[in-house]
């Protein structure tokens, strides 16, 4: 016997993909990577293109390793004055090599989840 319930539709779940050549990866709606561990050198230059860097240089290598390297240690982003002390760089230096900043380009990079604070 029916119920009187209207069924619903099935919610629609799915994760946004970036792709790019054969390679897909699940990230949110901001575009980063949803799942971190799958990061690799090969991922950040499959996402450099989305943030407008042509080619990674030494220096954007010293900031993206030193975020990473922050996050598998303390599980956050470091403060955007803690990234230019330890790496060195001005902040408008760092915008130079990451057009949308450290926040957005260079996380984003690193494979590192969206930052909630002021990186």
């Amino acid at each position: 016997m029916p119920s009187g319930r209207a069924a619903r539709p099935k919610e629609d779940h799915t994760v946004p993909v970036f792709e790019v050549g054969e390679k897909k990866y699940a990230v949110d709606e901001d575009g980063f990577l949803e799942d971190p561990a799958i990061w690799n050198q090969d991922v950040a230059k499959d996402f450099a293109t989305t943030e407008g860097v042509t080619e990674l240089t030494e220096n954007h290598w010293k900031v993206i390793n030193y975020l990473r390297n922050y996050y598998l240690q303390f599980g956050i982003a470091p403060m955007i004055r803690k990234l230019c002390k330890e790496t060195g760089f001005k902040l408008n230096e760092i915008y130079e090599m990451f057009p949308s900043g450290p926040a957005k380009g260079a996380c984003k990079l690193a494979g590192l989840p969206k930052p909630t604070g002021c990186v």
